[in-house]
């Protein structure tokens, strides 16, 4: 059973910094696709934010491009979101997402099987 634990969440001021990181237990090297990070701000739509691929690629939303940086670390099975920089426009709620497949855009909430509880990132300008 896969299992995705979040972290790292706060509140900062317009041009601050914080990192996330997503603790995932039963996600193997053999079943593995995709790790993500998406958001969802009250009374929005949850969006993509960052995907992590096996072959240690990543993939941006236009939005967070040049800002954040996601990374893996697979020794211990953590999964990072390095936010700099960060605006109003970033607060909401932010969830570790993983998938098995990877025949569909690594940004897209339908196509992820595992979630995280989220963790609350607030930005004041």
């Amino acid at each position: 059973q896969v299992r995705l634990v979040e972290s790292g969440g706060g509140s900062v001021q317009a041009g601050g910094s914080l990192q996330l990181s997503c603790l995932a237990s039963g996600y193997t090297t053999n079943n593995r696709c995709t790790m993500a990070w998406f958001r969802q701000a009250p009374g929005q739509e949850r969006e993509g934010v960052a995907g992590f691929h096996r072959d240690g690629s990543a993939t941006y939303a236009e939005a967070v491009k040049g800002r954040f940086t996601i990374s893996g670390d697979n020794a211990n099975n953590t999964l990072y979101l390095q936010m700099n920089a960060l605006e109003p426009e970033d607060t909401g709620i932010y969830y570790c997402a993983a998938r098995h497949a990877c025949s569909e855009d690594s940004l897209s909430v339908g196509s992820y099987a595992h979630w995280g509880q989220g963790t609350q990132v607030t930005v004041s300008a």
